[in-house]
């Protein structure tokens, strides 16, 4: 299945800086209360966040049995291109990785309807942890969910107010254990290159209140989505240490 990374990162970056252009060109108008709406519902941040709340809204009042529309899974995952890309350098590599990940996961989408068909046929086939298969891209996917949840855990943390001990402690606890040493290690690396605190709000477009609102809606809509891709794997026998 072809990778389209150019076309793919190029689209991610940009919708961040039209995000960023968006929240300068808004006035007020309407009243403050207006503002702060429209600013809400335009953030990369609050688009991640209503997605991942109305998938959790499903998995959670359907349960782990629910067959989870794969299209549908991957336009909100396609939103957490984004915050990759406002991340810089240190990130690259999760971002490449991630971004091919959903682009395949989303051309696929047109021949497999749900998360289920997808480990069904890779089982049948003893595929899922080949590599290219749609399960191995879907076990990468959601680490790279996984990540963004634990950095932004991490960020809200009075414990982790540099970025980069937020970002070196997430990578860390999310993925750097599924890495080679040369991918860990330029990881660790380019963490020196990482935008400050305020850089990576300015780029988003949020302030450290709306910030941390947002990261929070993501932070508890995502974990039941992490959780329902991980029963998709034990349910089948499959071990996650990969």
């Amino acid at each position: 299945m072809a990778i389209k990374f150019g076309s793919f990162f190029s689209r991610t970056e940009r919708l961040c800086t039209e995000k960023m252009e968006q929240g300068s060109a808004r006035n007020s108008k309407d009243g403050d209360d207006d503002f702060e709406d429209v600013a809400s519902e335009l953030t990369p941040l609050s688009a991640m966040a209503d997605s991942f709340e109305e998938l959790a809204a499903l998995v959670k009042s359907k349960g782990f049995s629910y067959d989870l529309d794969l299209k549908t899974f991957c336009d909100a995952c396609s939103l957490v291109s984004v915050l990759f890309g406002c991340l810089g350098i240190a990130f690259k590599f999760a971002e490449l990785e991630y971004v091919s990940k959903v682009s395949d996961l989303t051309e696929a989408a047109a021949s497999y309807a749900t998360l289920n068909n997808i480990l069904d046929i890779d089982v049948l086939n003893d595929t899922v942890r080949t590599t290219g298969s749609l399960s191995r891209n879907l076990r990468r996917v959601r680490q790279g969910l996984d990540l963004i949840r634990a950095l932004f855990q991490n960020f809200l943390s009075s414990d982790y107010y540099c970025l980069k001990d937020a970002a070196s402690e997430a990578y860390t606890t999310t993925c750097a254990m599924y890495h080679t040493w040369a991918i860990r290690t330029a990881v660790y690396a380019g963490m020196y290159a990482l935008p400050t605190r305020d850089q990576l709000l300015f780029k988003l477009n949020e302030t450290e209140e709306s910030a941390e609102r947002e990261m929070q809606r993501y932070i508890d809509a995502s974990l039941p989505i992490i959780e329902y891709i991980d029963n998709l794997y034990i349910s089948r026998n499959t071990s996650l240490d990969w």
